[in-house]
């Protein structure tokens, strides 16, 4: 699936590693992670049945000029991925909070672990942070209790 899937309530969302993700020695470039990371976290979402245009319009409402905003990320950088290697991006909610969610990720080629991050998404509008969306946070407890 282009999405990944969910199971024993982890994300996982393969990506193939591309020549333009890599730097001139052929190792994947650090930033890179972080978008491979953010697909992963968004594939998440919208697997847990958060269609992100739906809970944008449902969000707009509640809190006009919403966002999601990255408040803090912890990466350790473990083991280098190369060109055509097919890595395993794992996304899994370890705290989920009236307006912050904390998920756990790494990134796998195999059994290796690769990356391991904590990202700290929070949900503001107007400049301050607002509860998430009541739909979002009961799906996510919901796929937590399961893990």
């Amino acid at each position: 699936m282009l999405d990944g899937s969910i199971r024993d309530g982890k994300h996982h969302m393969p990506v193939r590693v591309y020549y333009e993700d890599t730097d001139f020695t052929g190792i994947v470039y650090h930033a890179n992670y972080l978008r491979f990371m953010e697909r992963g976290r968004t594939n998440y979402l919208r697997l847990l049945g958060a269609d992100q245009r739906a809970l944008f319009a449902e969000a707009e409402n509640e809190a006009p000029g919403f966002a999601f905003v990255v408040r803090a990320m912890q990466i350790e950088y473990l083991k280098p991925a190369r060109m055509d290697d097919v890595l395993d991006i794992v996304t899994v909610p370890l705290e989920v909070r009236g307006a912050s969610i904390t998920l756990g990720q790494e990134v796998r080629r195999g059994d290796d672990v690769l990356i391991e991050a904590k990202v700290k998404v929070a949900f503001v509008s107007g400049g301050r942070a607002r509860p998430i969306p009541k739909a979002l946070r009961i799906a996510m407890k919901t796929d937590q209790d399961v893990a």
